[in-house]
């Protein structure tokens, strides 16, 4: 815990940051406590000169409404949703970007004045963070693990941007009813890419799709708290030249990252994709881009 000088003067530059103008932004969903956006978008908004604060709060789909309310009262100019929110979000904002229309889910909302815009990031700052690491889809065959909003997003941006198939795996649930429209949607939108959707608890058909694929990725929440101990892929399926994606980022490494990495596959945690999103975020509120080197120089200093 930090000492008592070291708290007075965070108390200080927070008085010095907070003012009787400064416009709100926060993310909704559940559970935030383990949220890096709160840290990367505040650092940026002081790194820039803007007075704008961000906060986090737990907030569940039945809270939804209510919370919609709050944003809209309180004027907020922006911010995110996350699990499990992001597709009620959808059905409350006042209009869909062209993307989150066919996805049927938003992670970033835009206040201009009282009209809230819903907007999907997910898939573009995943890929994004997968070409940032050697990755291109293009061509590739993909297995995806979920059908929430994020696989959702991440579905549609790996056909969008060329992939020869993804392969979706959920249990046979209202988000597996979602998966198949998402099918349906892409063999329209993306008729080159092949879409399929398998039963997750088939382990036979995964262990087959993860045998055949490029790239195996996880977009639920095994693996984020508490789930820390759980994996969806048995590590005996890694092999060399598979590279496998992670969308949880705290922890940094979850079990089925490690487990990959042991296996000598290229593994990418979702660190990088939080903070490509991000930046993709942060110019929908500000209209700048992110200062994201310097906040990748202030968390190195951090970790020290």
């Amino acid at each position: 815990m930090p000492g008592p000088g070291i708290r007075f003067r965070r108390m200080i530059e927070m008085e010095k940051r907070i003012s009787g103008h400064t416009g709100l932004l926060a993310l909704f969903g559940t559970p935030v406590g383990h949220s890096g956006s709160p840290a990367m978008y505040n650092f940026s908004f002081q790194h820039d000169g803007l007075d704008y604060a961000y906060m986090a709060f737990d907030v569940n789909v039945e809270q939804m409404p209510k919370a919609f309310e709050t944003i809209k009262l309180l004027k907020m100019r922006g911010g995110n949703f996350t699990m499990p929110c992001k597709n009620i979000a959808a059905e409350l904002v006042d209009q869909l970007s062209p993307a989150a229309e066919i996805i049927g889910a938003c992670n970033v909302f835009v206040n201009d004045d009282g009209v809230i815009t819903g907007h999907i990031t997910d898939g573009v700052g995943f890929v994004k963070n997968l070409e940032l690491n050697g990755f291109d889809v293009k061509g590739k065959k993909t297995v995806v693990l979920g059908a929430g909003g994020a696989a959702t997003a991440i579905q549609v941006q790996l056909a969008l941007d060329g992939a020869k198939e993804v392969k979706i795996f959920n249990p046979k649930d209202e988000f597996y009813q979602r998966a198949e429209g998402t099918k349906k949607k892409l063999a329209k939108h993306c008729p080159d890419c092949l879409v399929t959707i398998e039963d997750l608890e088939d382990k036979e058909k995964l262990a087959e799709a993860v045998g055949d694929c490029d790239i195996v990725i996880n977009a639920t929440i095994m693996g984020m708290k508490p789930y820390e101990d759980v994996t969806l892929i048995d590590k005996s399926l890694f092999r060399k030249d598979l590279v496998v994606a992670d969308t949880v980022y705290n922890p940094e490494k979850t079990r089925m990252i490690l487990e990959a990495e042991e296996a000598g596959c290229k593994a990418i945690g979702g660190v990088g994709m939080l903070q490509q999103q991000g930046a993709v975020n942060y110019e929908l509120f500000v209209g700048k881009k992110m200062p994201l080197e310097e906040y990748q120089k202030f968390q190195a200093e951090q970790a020290k």
